[in-house]
């Protein structure tokens, strides 16, 4: 009986050490997220100073855009397929160094191309951090798939919310060359990343065999997979250019809509970003909990009147509705993306690869047309055109129930 009470004690000391492990390693890509995409949003938010500083036209700032989405949205399906077939542990800590290296880029350009060549690093630098770190985080969550996704994704919402902020507060008043000084939190990033690049080495053979036995194989043929994951994208489009239309012109539309300051039109931005880490965090648990599919499904659609509703708003409207649209549509990425990993599983790092591109790609893309669009139409008409968007949520019915067999292995898990 002692002997059996030892070996059971002994058992439960070493799943604490392992679940005490798995965190750390999650918080850890939650924390370099964060750095990771404070350093990203503080390109969108100088876009003022930017416009000023080399008299850009509202098409060179989306073209901004789209040089650092696009970059990242081409390289990262490729990360992801060459890190399925051969795993990089330090991957991560070498793609924050292009993100430091852009930073450098765009503090001390003198020209708009140089400020093209500082995007196009940056989206170097987050092409490799997000497949790769998405992967890490499928292997330290226990099965808890869409917690571990929502943890390492409300870091990077968290940063891109701060960003502006940083953006109002140190950037404008003293300067371009102040991003300069956020290259010390690529650094740090960059120390944390070598760690967990140590704990990946060791632990990526046990971690990745228990992750294979948690899998489980979907039985749909492969043309009803690939129109599922064709109907994810669509998904993703409405979203990404919604939210393009957002994150690139918010400040602008403020600006111009309601006469407040550049620097309050920041603290605008940062409150929408803010809701959107806030449904991020909550979508991931609530797909574990009851389906994937019924997250996409409101979320995506769900935000369809309210986002009908602003740009009829007044500035306190704006505000308040700016707050539900950023909480409720944040909420579905990260059951997308467990959901499509359950479609294909063994292809985890192509899954995040291709989904985090496409969703670059997509912002980019909007971003560059919507600026045209503002040049040619106005910001205003621009927000009216995109508030039907979240429209093509109407898809998820296509999306098949592949909840069954999840939640029978999530009940075996717990």
């Amino acid at each position: 009986m002692s002997e059996n009470t030892t070996m059971a004690d002994k058992t439960a000391a070493e799943k604490s050490a392992a679940d005490q492990t798995v965190f750390a390693v999650l918080s850890a890509l939650a924390f370099c997220h964060f750095l990771n995409d404070v350093m990203q949003s503080l390109l969108p938010a100088i876009y003022p100073l930017l416009k000023t500083n080399y008299a850009l036209s509202f098409a060179q700032i989306g073209i901004l855009t789209l040089t650092f989405q696009g970059t990242a949205s081409l390289l990262q399906p490729i990360v992801g397929i060459v890190t399925d077939k051969r795993p990089q542990p330090y991957a991560l800590f070498c793609g924050m160094g292009f993100t430091l290296v852009g930073l450098l880029f765009l503090a001390y350009a003198s020209h708009y191309w140089i400020l093209l060549v500082g995007a196009s690093m940056v989206g170097v630098g987050s092409s490799i951090f997000h497949p790769d770190a998405s992967r890490v985080a499928r292997m330290a969550s226990g099965g808890r798939l869409g917690l571990a996704q929502s943890v390492f994704q409300v870091g990077g919402n968290v940063g891109s919310s701060i960003g502006p902020l940083l953006a109002a507060f140190i950037v404008l008043p003293h300067g371009q060359m102040s991003l300069a000084w956020f290259s010390m939190a690529a650094l740090v990033g960059m120390l944390v990343l070598w760690n967990v690049g140590g704990w990946y080495k060791r632990n990526h053979a046990s971690v990745a065999k228990a992750s294979r036995a948690r899998s489980v194989q979907t039985e749909l043929p492969q043309a009803r997979i690939m129109t599922t994951l064709v109907v994810l994208a669509m998904l993703v489009f409405s979203k990404y250019i919604y939210l393009a239309s957002i994150t690139s012109y918010y400040i602008f539309y403020t600006v111009h809509k309601f006469h407040v300051s550049v620097q309050t039109g920041q603290v605008l931005l940062f409150v929408f970003l803010a809701a959107v880490a806030a449904g991020t965090i909550v979508g991931g648990p609530l797909g574990d909990r009851f389906g994937r599919k019924y997250v996409i499904w409101v979320s995506i659609l769900g935000v369809l009147p309210f986002t009908l509703a602003l740009p009829y708003c007044g500035l306190a409207g704006t505000v308040i509705l700016s707050i539900v649209i950023g909480m409720v549509l944040a909420s579905a990425f990260p059951a997308i993306i467990v959901y499509a990993q359950e479609l294909l599983p063994g292809r985890v790092g192509l899954i995040a690869g291709i989904f985090f591109g496409f969703a670059f790609g997509m912002g980019g893309i909007g971003a560059a047309g919507l600026g045209m669009l503002a040049d040619m139409k106005g910001i205003d008409f621009v927000y009216s055109m995109c508030s039907y968007l979240p429209a093509i949520g109407l898809l998820t019915v296509f999306l098949p129930n592949i909840e069954g067999p999840r939640q029978h292995l999530h009940k075996a898990v717990a």
